[in-house]
């Protein structure tokens, strides 16, 4: 007991229990479950800080724990905040020994909690999991501020973070968390890292706090290392999660065919066998937590879903409701192009990358942005193509915002050529550089803001131009001349749908094969605008004519154009 800590003794809390008073415990978990106070709340000693808001303060609250030691300390701290609080001499042990009862294999327990953290533009997914005190990540991205952010917002300690593969997609900032928090790094043993990390292996549990086992499960097949990690609540021993990063994903699977064209066969039935055993080992009631699957070009088909459990994917996905050999076979089918900055990443993961540098660019007046360009740097405007097509930087190349920034500039640009960035304001710069850091590009060469007529003034440069259009124009056109029809859509769209006589050049192929487009006047389009502004700005800072159609390829068929392929409308 400390000195000056008003306490009651346990007649007088049973007296006062009866009567529906304000009783918190302040044990563990574990120990509330074991026996506690009839109508005692559980509230952990080390949340109650963060949880005083659930407390009435016009009301007294009466303070319990094993013996009085720590409800000593709890109650000082809320009679510091406000509250009328009294700590139980002896506590649960001194109400046992009188005789009394205590309710046994219970507990309003707060749930586990699992923060995902999006990030939409590359289709991936980061994982916070946290008991309300302690707190472990897995596959974190390169901006780690947003993971410190939401630590601080829940009031928890980050103790582990976890990698379930070296990423093909983005550069991790997992171990970048890991030094800044004092968290262990967990990366598979069989990895070869330069750096130092905790191995963890197949089977291996590790506790997170009191409350959170976090079991890895050996799931090759999106890589031959890859991890899952099962989540078990320690007190009700249910197995409540798997982040399954890129093996089972909603619908789908993560794509067997990144470490090349030898390792796919061997990868995909590694795939498939990984998934069942998921379905094996955990119960139907376990959510499922991936990594990709929102739009990565990791995940070898798309969905829709935003939450599973593996009972729904037994259902419904496909690595589990086929067999082997037609699984295998119509997910090869399936596959597509990806982008080429892929084959950076897992090299940048497995030599460990650092924070990345997020300070402002250095500026670049309008002769510097001239210099730039004639050099044969990449200088990329920001804004949205509707305003970029009416009035641009000669020379400069549209990667908006508003789309596939970071994934179709990394996929296009020569890796190593220095990158300017215009913006309208400084936020839309920033915006971008921690869009590219997430994939390695890690410092422009510069950057300018404002408006497009700033970015020329004095150079002796007019703004450029190209029109814009929609499928319902290019129909009317082609009546009165021939014109280039340029789909810049992948093969695989190309080939199930596509306008009669349209000459198919993939937007990733396009900066090396520019001299392939036919002479003349050339209207080029994609699915729904974005590529096809990128590809407009590439042909027009070739010299070529261009027009953008930027309207969705739904319309084509609609407006009189003919369409051929198997799925042409």
């Amino acid at each position: 007991m400390r000195e000056n800590t008003p306490e009651i003794d346990v007649d007088q809390l049973a007296a006062v229990a009866q009567s529906g008073a304000a009783v918190v415990d302040v044990r563990e978990p574990s120990e509330y479950v074991d026996g506690h106070v009839p109508g005692a709340v559980l509230i952990p000693m080390g949340q109650l800080p963060s949880r005083v808001g659930e407390l009435d303060r016009g009301a007294p609250v009466y303070v319990v724990c094993a013996s009085g030691n720590r409800s000593a300390a709890m109650t000082d701290f809320l009679r510091q905040t406000g509250f009328d609080a009294y700590s139980v001499a002896g506590g649960t042990k001194g109400w046992v020994s009188s005789g009394r009862d205590v309710v046994t294999g219970t507990a309003p327990l707060p749930a586990l909690t699992v923060v995902p953290i999006e990030t939409p533009t590359l289709g991936d997914r980061s994982y916070l999991v946290h008991d309300g005190q302690v707190a472990f990540v897995v596959d974190p991205q390169r901006d780690i501020d947003r993971v410190l952010d939401l630590l601080t917002e829940h009031g928890v300690r980050l103790t582990h973070v976890f990698e379930s593969h070296l990423h093909n997609d983005y550069v991790t900032g997992g171990l970048a968390l890991a030094r800044r928090t004092g968290a262990a790094y967990l990366v598979n043993a069989a990895d070869e890292v330069a750096f130092e990390r905790t191995p963890v292996r197949d089977g291996e549990t590790l506790e997170v706090g009191d409350r959170m086992r976090v079991t890895a499960l050996a799931t090759p097949g999106h890589t031959y290392t890859h991890l899952s990690y099962a989540l078990t609540d320690a007190v009700t021993g249910e197995q409540m999660a798997v982040f399954t990063g890129g093996s089972l994903l909603y619908g789908a699977t993560g794509r067997p065919d990144l470490l090349g064209h030898d390792h796919t066969d061997a990868l995909v039935r590694a795939q498939h066998a990984s998934a069942h055993r998921l379905a094996e080992v955990l119960p139907d009631s376990a959510e499922v937590f991936p990594t990709h699957g929102f739009g990565s070009f990791c995940s070898a088909t798309q969905s829709e879903a935003t939450s599973s459990t593996i009972g729904q994917e037994k259902q419904a996905n496909p690595v589990l409701t086929q067999d082997e050999e037609t699984y295998v076979r119509e997910l090869l089918a399936g596959l597509n192009a990806y982008p080429a900055y892929y084959a950076h990443m897992s090299p940048a993961n497995a030599a460990g990358p650092g924070e990345p540098d997020l300070s402002p660019p250095t500026p670049a007046d309008p002769a510097e942005l001239r210099r730039r360009i004639e050099a044969g740097q990449w200088v990329v405007d920001l804004r949205n193509r509707t305003v970029f097509a009416a009035g641009h930087v000669p020379g400069s190349l549209n990667f908006g915002l508003d789309g596939g920034f970071a994934t179709y500039l990394g996929w296009l640009i020569e890796w190593g050529t220095p990158l300017t960035l215009l913006g309208e304001t400084p936020e839309d710069v920033a915006e971008a550089q921690r869009e590219l850091v997430r994939i390695g590009i890690d410092r422009p060469a510069a950057a300018a803001t404002g408006k497009p007529q700033d970015w020329v003034a004095g150079t002796g440069h007019e703004l450029a131009v190209f029109p814009t259009a929609t499928f319902a124009d290019l129909a009317q056109v082609r009546h009165h001349r021939a014109v280039t029809v340029l789909d810049v859509r992948r093969t695989d769209e190309f080939d199930a749908s596509r306008i009669d006589g349209a000459v198919n050049i993939p937007l990733h192929e396009l900066p090396q094969r520019l001299g392939d487009v036919p002479s003349g006047e050339v209207w080029v389009h994609c699915a729904g605008g974005y590529r096809a502004s990128v590809a407009a700005s590439l042909l027009d800072a070739a010299g070529r004519p261009v027009v953008a159609i930027d309207d969705s390829y739904d319309n084509a068929g609609e407006v009189g154009l003919q369409l051929v392929g198997p799925e042409a409308k």
